[in-house]
């Protein structure tokens, strides 16, 4: 099969088109046909290097897949040959304490497609029936594509451990990522008044369009200066970080009493200073996520389902042209998904 790989770490000049061999279907999995797979931050971070992340080369990324069913094991019952589909991103064992808990993503053997395992960015992909959802039947495919990782991300990011509230006041840093789109949108979902922080008036504007209430450029304006300004100097009850080093400090100074600060990523370094004082006093949370569970994605679903939150797509490029839009992600040059067209 034609697929996308990493020859080596480093930067674009690793990423080849080449010819894979098709992966193996076992009895509880199924094989899909990919017809369109999102873009991730994760894939750059892969691409580069992550400590204690063994990468066997080529490797294929990619985590977030639609397709179309090709063929599936002889144990599978749930799950038709033709079938349109999502890919659940999160790989779990299924039996341990964590995953019959409903808490999969703490599974001892949790991996994510395309990280520790062959992934979509290929004509085929592989993965066990648990992982496989029907596609939200007014989606295309690259819209479909662009759902799983991010909004599964940030609901686990808001609802489960941020514990959103009707009305909270929330900081969405990095608004013009998918993730950050995400964001916006499920903290609409409860009336939050959502101020939406990004490095362009353009994408300031996209975030409004998604509910955002205000919009401030850090390239231009102070921002916990012009949080105290919009909040009457309340401060904010969640901040919704996925930055890293770059804002860590800022998003602490800028929490209200009992705020809780929610993160899932490090774009800009993973090493922050953090005064202990601002936790106790002011009787503040940190809350990490990895993921999400199987069983929130389901709920992420039904909520798309209903036309109650919305995949933004950027631009669709081919698979043959996956570097490309890396690097255009690289650069922030995006509101929403990057996502490849397969086929």
């Amino acid at each position: 099969m034609k697929a996308v790989v990493y020859t080596a770490h480093g930067g674009p000049e690793v990423v080849r088109v080449q010819e894979m061999p098709s992966p193996a279907v076992g009895p509880a999995d199924v094989l899909v046909r990919v017809r369109a797979v999102a873009l991730n931050h994760l894939d750059i971070w892969i691409r580069k290097g992550l400590p204690r992340l063994t990468v066997a080369f080529p490797h294929i990324p990619g985590a977030d897949v639609s397709g179309v069913v090709e063929e599936v094991g002889s144990a599978v019952t749930a799950v038709r040959p033709g079938q349109e589909v999502v890919i659940a991103p999160g790989i779990s064992c299924g039996v341990c304490s964590y995953c019959v808990s409903g808490e999969d993503n703490l599974c001892r053997s949790y991996s994510i497609l395309g990280e520790h395992r062959h992934g979509g960015f290929a004509e085929f992909v592989s993965v066990p029936e648990a992982n496989v959802l029907p596609k939200p039947l007014p989606l295309t495919f690259e819209e479909a594509a662009a759902i799983p990782l991010v909004f599964l991300t940030a609901w686990n990011m808001l609802v489960t451990n941020g514990r959103i509230r009707f009305g909270d006041e929330v900081l969405i840093w990095g608004a013009g990522s998918g993730v950050g789109s995400a964001g916006i949108q499920i903290a609409k979902l409860f009336n939050a008044r959502v101020i939406a922080v990004a490095g362009a008036p353009w994408k300031l504007e996209k975030a409004k369009s998604l509910g955002a209430d205000e919009g401030i450029d850090y390239r231009e304006q102070d921002v916990p200066e012009e949080i105290r300004r919009l909040t009457g100097r309340r401060g904010m009850d969640i901040v919704f970080d996925h930055v890293g080093a770059a804002t860590w400090q800022t998003s602490l100074k800028v929490l209200g009493r009992g705020g809780r600060l929610v993160t899932c990523g490090a774009t800009s370094g993973s090493e922050a200073t953090t005064d202990i004082r601002y936790i106790y006093s002011r009787k503040l949370s940190i809350h990490g996520t990895w993921m999400g569970t199987k069983r929130e994605l389901y709920e992420v679903m039904r909520l798309v389902e209903a036309k109650k939150l919305r995949p933004v797509v950027h631009q669709v490029f081919p698979l043959e042209r996956a570097a490309e839009a890396q690097t255009m992600m690289e650069r922030s040059e995006h509101f929403g998904k990057m996502v490849l067209r397969v086929g």
